[in-house]
């Protein structure tokens, strides 16, 4: 296996492993470095021939992983993932609430309630369920490391109310969670990624033009890719940040912030 042995025996949950499409996800990219990192992962989403392309990439590695089609968004689909690491492998150190959807654009005004009830479900409830039945094996193994997977959206301003405030929603669910369960050695932070060029994106027909013209607002001049947002996950994940729980990690190539009014 090549590996750098920093996660060897550790076995990682990722939600939302696969992708709508070819290319590299944020989900994709986070299960292919784990695996490479020596860790055991358990590869979810909804729909199993979307995880075949990462399946791919876990075997080019030698990379030890079980697949689970499963929807994360329901109780029982949540603890059908965690009962099948705990089959295979006895253990959950690391979860990485990755699954996440885009939903509905329209207004407050306009926007269908049950729309809204169900993007809050992909997004937000799967983070709580997942981390309901991951934690327990969590403390039976003496700790462990939650990453979720926000946005930007959920801090800056942002045209699609639904999305922006699913992810703002995670962070505080992620500053809660870090506060509750730090005593029991489970760490709990968030990636907030900026201009990433995914599957998903790609999905939405974002324009050649649009990529570039977001490109060029940002220092660096260049958009993201799933492998930006994998890295973070992987350092989140590793003890390297055994001392780094409860914060939000812009991976955003310093995209610029509105500008504040001067203090009084």
């Amino acid at each position: 296996m090549t590996t750098n042995g920093e996660l060897n025996e550790r076995v990682a949950i990722i939600t939302g492993a696969g992708a709508q499409g070819k290319g590299i996800g944020n989900g994709r990219a986070a299960a292919a470095l784990l695996g490479r990192a020596g860790a055991r992962t358990v590869l979810v989403d909804l729909e199993a021939d979307r995880l075949t392309d990462t399946e791919d990439l876990l075997r080019s590695s030698g990379s030890d992983f079980l697949s689970v089609a499963a929807d994360v968004s329901t109780e029982a689909g949540c603890r059908s993932v965690v009962d099948a690491a705990i089959q295979r492998w006895g253990r959950v150190d690391v979860l990485v609430n990755n699954v996440g959807v885009v939903g509905p654009p329209e207004s407050v005004v306009d926007i269908d309630l049950i729309e809204w009830e169900n993007l809050f479900r992909v997004n937000v409830t799967s983070v709580m369920l997942m981390s309901k039945f991951s934690i327990p094996q969590m403390r039976a193994a003496g700790g462990g490391s939650i990453v979720n997977m926000s946005s930007l959206a959920g801090s800056l301003t942002h045209p699609r109310p639904a999305y922006a405030t699913t992810k703002g929603a995670i962070l505080s669910l992620t500053r809660s969670m870090a506060s509750r369960h730090g005593p029991e050695g489970i760490r709990v932070n968030a990636i907030a990624p900026g201009p990433v060029y995914t599957p998903m994106v790609q999905a939405a027909g974002l324009s050649e033009e649009a990529r570039a013209a977001r490109s060029e607002m940002l220092p660096l001049r260049t958009e993201g890719t799933g492998w930006d947002v994998g890295e973070a996950v992987l350092f989140l994940a590793s003890e390297r940040s055994t001392w780094i729980t409860g914060t939000v990690l812009t991976v955003d190539a310093d995209l610029p912030r509105p500008s504040r009014p001067p203090e009084p």
